[in-house]
C-alpha cells in the first residue's frame, strides 16, 4: 500500500481528519441519548480496533519494526490504560457539556503536551507558556456559566485533555519502537474491553437502544477511531509538525458546526470568544523563533 503523499495532500488529509474528529463529538453526544458513556466508548473503540486489523496487513512493510514480540503488549497495556482514562473522562464530560465546548477544550492537549514534557526534562518555549495562558483565559470564558452541570462537564473534558496529552507523549515514545498501527489496535481493543466490562456492572443494557445508537457508534468507531487515526498517521509522516498541530486543533470549530447543524446547540458570544482564544493559544504555542 503506497502511502507516499505530497505536502499539500497531507495537509488536506489533516484537515479532513479534523473534520472527522470535530463531528465525532456530535456522534458521542447523540449516541448517549440511547446508551451509557461506558457502553458507547467500549463498543466504539472495540469496533475501531477491529477495523484497523486489515490496515495492519496493508501497511506492514512500512510500519513494522523488529522488536521483542512481548514488549509491544506491555506498551499497549500502558498506553491503553491512559487512553481509557482519556476517553471515559471525555465521554462523561460530554454528557453535561456541549459538543462545541468539548471540541475546543480537547484541542488544548496540543499545549499540554510540551508542558507535561517538563517532567521528562523537555524544554518549554516562551511561546508555549504564552499559548497556555491564552488557552486558560479561553477555557475560563468558554466555561463561564451559572449551570454547574455544564461547568462540571467542561472540567471533566479538561482533565481528559491531560490524559490525551499524556497519550500523545507515549505515542511519540513508542512510535520509535513499534508498529504504530498494530500498537493502536492493541490499545483501542484494550480500551474497548475495559469499558464494556465496566458497563456491565454500572450501566443497564438494552439491545434495542444499542441498535438505536448504531449510527453514532459506527461513526465514532470506524470514522473517528480507525479512519481518523490512520489519516493522521499517514499525513503526519510528511506534514510540518507545526502545521499538523494547528490544523488538527480546528476540530473544535467543526464540533461547533456539527453541534449547531445536528444537535441544535449554540455558543454564546462569550463562549465563542473563549473558543477562538483557545485556538489562538494553540497556534501561538506552535510558533518557533526563526534562527538568524
Amino acid at each position: 500500500m503506497n502511502l507516499s503523499l505530497s505536502k499539500y495532500t497531507t495537509e488536506v488529509l489533516l484537515l479532513f481528519t479534523a473534520i472527522i474528529w470535530g463531528f465525532a463529538f456530535v456522534a458521542q453526544k447523540a449516541g448517549m441519548q440511547d446508551i451509557g458513556p461506558l457502553a458507547f466508548t467500549g463498543i466504539r473503540f472495540l469496533l475501531g480496533a477491529i477495523t484497523l486489523i486489515p490496515v495492519i496487513f496493508l501497511t506492514k512493510k512500512q510500519y513494522d519494526i523488529k522488536v521483542n514480540n512481548g514488549s509491544i503488549w506491555v506498551a499497549g497495556l500502558i498506553s491503553g490504560i491512559v487512553l481509557t482514562l482519556a476517553a471515559v473522562l471525555q465521554q462523561y464530560g460530554i454528557v453535561y457539556t456541549t459538543a462545541g465546548n468539548a471540541g475546543f477544550i480537547t484541542s488544548m492537549y496540543v499545549i499540554l503536551v510540551p508542558i507535561i514534557g517538563i517532567f521528562l526534562k523537555h524544554r518549554v518555549t516562551v511561546q508555549t507558556w504564552v499559548g497556555a495562558v491564552l488557552a486558560i483565559v479561553g477555557f475560563y470564558l468558554l466555561s463561564e456559566s451559572e449551570d454547574l452541570m455544564l461547568v462540571m462537564g467542561d472540567l471533566l473534558v479538561f482533565i481528559s485533555a491531560l490524559f490525551w496529552a499524556l497519550q500523545v507523549i507515549l505515542a511519540g515514545i513508542y512510535s520509535l519502537k513499534f508498529n504504530v498501527i498494530k500498537l493502536a489496535a492493541i490499545q483501542f481493543g484494550l480500551t474497548g474491553i475495559i469499558c464494556i466490562i465496566l458497563s456491565l456492572f454500572f450501566e443497564s443494557y438494552d439491545w434495542n437502544n444499542i441498535r438505536s445508537a448504531m449510527i453514532p457508534i459506527l461513526y465514532g468507531g470506524i470514522m473517528s477511531v480507525a479512519v481518523g487515526f490512520t489519516l493522521q498517521l499517514v499525513a503526519q509522516r510528511k506534514a510540518n509538525p507545526t502545521h499538523s498541530a494547528i490544523i488538527l486543533s480546528t476540530e473544535g470549530l467543526f464540533a461547533v458546526v456539527g453541534g449547531w447543524l445536528i444537535l441544535d446547540e449554540y455558543l454564546t458570544t462569550l463562549q465563542s470568544i473563549g473558543g477562538i482564544i483557545i485556538l489562538v493559544g494553540v497556534a501561538v504555542s506552535q510558533l518557533r523563533k526563526r534562527s538568524g
